[in-house]
Order: structure tokens, then C-alpha cells, then sequence
């Protein structure tokens, strides 16, 4: 049996019913807004989106903006900002590339600079060290995860954002590796732009995310084309979401997520339970002679480690044939952790749980990790 322990890359498995809601919305009749001749079926985007704001707590259902991933929404925020001349971007080194790399093109297009803060070694962004950074520069944006998708350590968004917003800065939050287990509510911590998947901790099929835009923000949109609406404008619709919405929405991936997000409501992760399952795994781990990242607490279900006398690549392929458990290697698409968590250049083994990870699960890891360590001396 596989054990699979990749659910920060995606969660598997999903929710309960998600692959039959998908199944349905292929088989149904179509019906998009504004694009069909009747004016009879579901609004699969417009009730995923309330599902969505009540998850997020936010008030303006309408502001939340269906993206094919984080990594898009991410790009969306970014690339439709107005910059201002010599525009400064505060960003952390616990960055995805998701964030760097549209980071990177705008500072090669000569649109903005961004300066990096430091972590400490749990990968964690120093708030002291971020609120120099804003003070210095005084960013236009401020962008961050929440949540290290190397090593789970949670930042504190309410603090940095706030230390961001009193500066003057607009907020950028990436909430991939946080939403679905942790809190996340934009309006509540007046935070401007929150991006995030659907198919990670909300238990939703791959192809679903989105951007959550503050009501006192402007974007420009990056895509345009069909909405289905004001078809005789020449641009695009003003009023949100259809504004950043262009084309034919993913209609049965938005019908999984609305599953999921339905699924979770009325079965809330067992945050301790999850937590104490973790905490058993490090220290098997610690006891096989993996040498770990130690994240204190609070974590997301994470653990990046390396084997001494392993290579991190040969750990995962040896895990996968040998003993049938999934795991990541390697950068983990954050290739500017690594030297603050003391582990280049090749990164580390990550082993990430889910809810439905079970003991059997935990201690054929622990074992197989025993093994290899083992057999290496």
C-alpha cells in the first residue's frame, strides 16, 4: 500500500465526493452566466465563491477571484499592480518561486527592486529584521507566505502586515500552504491581497485557487477577453470578479472545490490530533538518525530533513521503490531558504501529512527511515 506524505505539494487523498462533483459538472448541461441561451442551473462559481468568503470571513464574496492555482492568482496581484516610479518590493528568502520569479521578471522589465529579509534557521521571517526592511525602504508592496512550504514554521501575518500597512505598504499574502488548516482572514487582519490553491489543505481538485482582492485595491487585469457581459466594451468590465475572470470558467474543478470547502466545514481538521501525529514522526525520525529541521510551534504539518550519507534525491527515490511512501526532495521550488536553514545546496527530504494520515503510516516511515540509516553505516 502507498503511504503518501507530499500533501504540501497536493493533498491526496481529497475530500470525500470530490471526484464524482467533478464527474458530474463534465456530464451536465453547461451553463455559464451570460453565455448559454436559458437562464436555468446552478451558480457553481457564485456558491464556491460565498463558500470561499465565509471560509475567509470576508464580507465581499465578489472580490474573491477564481484562478487555475496560486501560482496564477499570484501573478495576477503582482503584474497588475500600478507601480510607482523606483517602486521597492519587501519580500522574505522563504519564498516560493511562485512569488521570486514574477518578482524577478519585474525587476528585469526595470519596473521595480525588491530587497529579501532574512529567516532564522526554522525558516521563520524575523519581524525585526522585516520591520527594519520596511522601514528603510518603504515598499509600495509587501509580499510573504504564511506559511514555509520547506518547513512548515507559520509566520506571524497579523504582525508583518500590520508593520507593512503602517509603513504605507500594500499586502501580498500567500496563503498556499496555510489555507484549509490554519486561520487565514483578510479583512479581519487588513490584509490586502490573499492568494491561494484549492488543491492542498481545502482538499479540492488540481486546476482551483484564486486571489482575494481588498475592496480599496486596483488592479490591472492580466488576461482579457470573453466574459460573457458587456461584450460591446473594448475593455474589460470594471465590476469584479468578472474583471479578472476572462474566458470559460473551469466549471467541474470549481464544483470539487465548492464539494470540498463543503466537506470541511462539517469536518474541521483535528488540529492536535494532526500536531501530536507530527510530533511522533519527528522524534521516530530524530531516533533513526535523521538530522532534522526543528520548527517550534506554530507549524504546519511539515518536516524537512537530510540523512547523513544520503544524498536528499537517492532518500526519496529509495523511500518510493523501496518502500512505497511519497515524499519531496530537493529545493522545493524555494531556493532562497536554503542557506539560513544551513542544508544547500541540495535541500532536504520533506515529509508533509494530512488529516487522513494514519499511525500505520507513521511508523512504516519511521522504520524505513531505520533501515536506510542502517544500512549506510
Amino acid at each position: 500500500m502507498t503511504i503518501y506524505l507530499n500533501n504540501a505539494a497536493t493533498a491526496w487523498p481529497k475530500a470525500p465526493g470530490v471526484g464524482n462533483a467533478v464527474g458530474r459538472g463534465i456530464d451536465c448541461l453547461p451553463h455559464h452566466a451570460g453565455r448559454s441561451g436559458f437562464n436555468e442551473g446552478q451558480d457553481v462559481p457564485g456558491k464556491c465563491r460565498s463558500l470561499l468568503a465565509e471560509l475567509l470571513a470576508s464580507r465581499h464574496p465578489d472580490r474573491i477571484i477564481f484562478c487555475p492555482n496560486a501560482t496564477q492568482a499570484l501573478n495576477i496581484a503582482l503584474h497588475g499592480m500600478n507601480w510607482h516610479p523606483n517602486a521597492v518590493v519587501v519580500t522574505s528568502a522563504a519564498e516560493h518561486n511562485s512569488v521570486l520569479r514574477p518578482l524577478h521578471f519585474l525587476v528585469q522589465h526595470q519596473k521595480i527592486t525588491i530587497h529579501v529579509v532574512a529567516v532564522d534557521g526554522q525558516g521563520r521571517i524575523l519581524p525585526e529584521a522585516w520591520e527594519s526592511a520596511i522601514r528603510k525602504y518603504h515598499p509600495q508592496l509587501a509580499v510573504f507566505t504564511h506559511a514555509s512550504n520547506v518547513t512548515g514554521a507559520v509566520n506571524d501575518a497579523v504582525l508583518l502586515g500590520r508593520i507593512a500597512r503602517e509603513a504605507g505598504a500594500m499586502t501580498l499574502l500567500d496563503a498556499s500552504q496555510s489555507l484549509g488548516i490554519l486561520p487565514v482572514f483578510p479583512e479581519i487582519w487588513g490584509m490586502d491581497m490573499v492568494a491561494f490553491t484549492g488543491h492542498k489543505y481545502l482538499l479540492g481538485p488540481p486546476g482551483t485557487g484564486g486571489l482575494y482582492i481588498g475592496p480599496s485595491i486596483v488592479l490591472d487585469p492580466v488576461w482579457v477577453g470573453g466574459t460573457g457581459v458587456q461584450s460591446d466594451l473594448e475593455d474589460m468590465p470594471l465590476q469584479l470578479p468578472t474583471r479578472f475572470e476572462a474566458g470559460t470558467p473551469n466549471d467541474p474543478a470549481i464544483l470539487g472545490l465548492s464539494t470540498a470547502l463543503e466537506w470541511t466545514r462539517a469536518n474541521p481538521v483535528d488540529s492536535i490530533a494532526l500536531m501530536d501525529k507530527l510530533n511522533e514522526l519527528e522524534r521516530g525520525l530524530i531516533a533513526a538518525g535523521a538530522k532534522l529541521i526543528k520548527v517550534g510551534a506554530p507549524r504546519t504539518p511539515v518536516i524537512s530533513f537530510t540523512l547523513p550519507g544520503w544524498d536528499v534525491e537517492d532518500v526519496g527515490e529509495v523511500l518510493y521503490k523501496s518502500f512505497d511512501i511519497v515524499c519531496r526532495t530537493g529545493l522545493h521550488c524555494a531556493p532562497r531558504i536554503y542557506p539560513h536553514l544551513e542544508t544547500g545546496p541540495h535541500g532536504t527530504i520533506r515529509l508533509s501529512l494530512s488529516r487522513f494520515t494514519v499511525q500505520e503510516e507513521i511508523d512504516a516511515c519511521i522504520q524505513a527511515v531505520g533501515e536506510m540509516q542502517h544500512a549506510s553505516l
